[in-house]
C-alpha cells in the first residue's frame, strides 16, 4: 500500500484502505483514553489509594484495640493493683500532725546506733505535686559501725526516709597524738523525709535539736 496514494480528505475517509482506518481509530482511542485517564481516572485512582490507606489504619487501630479488649480483664487487675500499691506507698506519708513524731524517730535512731549529734537542723518544707519533702541537715559524730546502723535503721522506719550528700570525715577535734584511741569520724549529710500535702495543709512543724549523747 502506497500511502502517498491515498486521498487524506476527512471527507473520502470511508475509501481509505483498512490498515489506514484501523490505524487513525487505533490513534484515537489511545488520545481519548489518555484524557480521560487524566480528567477522570487518575484522581479517582488517588482517591481509592487514600482511601486504602485509611482502611489500613483504622484496621491497625480496630486490632489494637481488640487485643486491649481481650486483656480487659487482665489490665483490670493490674490497675487494682497499682492503686493499692500507690496507698501502701501514699500510706507511709505522714500527715501534717504525725510530723514531729517521724523527726523524732529520725534523732532517736542516731542516738540509738550511738551517734552524737552536732547538727539536727530542719529545713523549710518542699512542696511538691502531692506531698512535701522535708529536709534535715545532720551531722553527727560515730565511727563506721554507727553510721551503718543509723541508716540501717532510717530504712527499718515505717514511713519513707532517705539520705543524701553523705560526706565523712576525720573529726576535727580529735586528738591524733593519742595512741591506741580510735579516732572518731563525722558524717554530714542531708536526710529528707516526705509527708502527705493535703489541701490546706500548714507548713511541717520542726523538732528541736536532740541532745547531744554523753560519753
Amino acid at each position: 500500500m502506497n500511502l502517498s496514494e491515498v486521498n487524506w480528505d476527512i471527507e473520502n475517509a470511508g475509501a481509505w484502505p483498512v490498515p489506514v482506518k484501523v490505524g487513525i481509530i487505533t490513534l484515537l482511542c489511545l488520545v481519548l483514553g489518555g484524557l480521560w485517564y487524566y480528567l477522570d481516572t487518575q484522581d479517582q485512582i488517588a482517591l481509592l489509594e487514600a482511601e486504602e490507606t485509611k482502611e489500613r489504619e483504622l484496621k491497625t487501630k480496630f486490632e489494637q484495640r481488640q487485643r486491649k479488649a481481650v486483656n480487659l480483664e487482665e489490665y483490670k487487675e493490674q490497675m487494682a493493683e497499682m492503686e493499692k500499691s500507690f496507698g501502701d506507698l501514699l500510706r507511709q506519708l505522714p500527715d501534717k500532725t504525725q510530723v514531729p513524731e517521724l523527726l523524732v524517730d529520725v534523732s532517736q535512731t542516731g542516738l540509738a546506733a550511738g551517734l552524737e549529734f552536732e547538727l539536727f537542723k530542719p529545713a523549710a518544707e518542699i512542696a511538691k505535686e502531692f506531698y512535701a519533702e522535708l529536709p534535715i541537715e545532720i551531722r553527727v559524730v560515730g565511727d563506721y559501725m554507727e553510721f551503718g546502723e543509723f541508716i540501717s535503721g532510717l530504712a527499718s522506719l515505717p514511713r519513707i526516709v532517705t539520705i543524701h550528700n553523705v560526706k565523712i570525715a576525720a573529726h576535727k577535734k580529735s586528738d591524733g597524738a593519742k595512741k591506741n584511741v580510735k579516732e572518731p569520724l563525722v558524717m554530714s549529710a542531708l536526710v529528707r523525709t516526705y509527708r502527705y500535702l493535703d489541701e490546706g495543709s500548714a507548713p511541717a512543724v520542726q523538732v528541736k535539736k536532740p541532745q547531744p549523747k554523753r560519753k
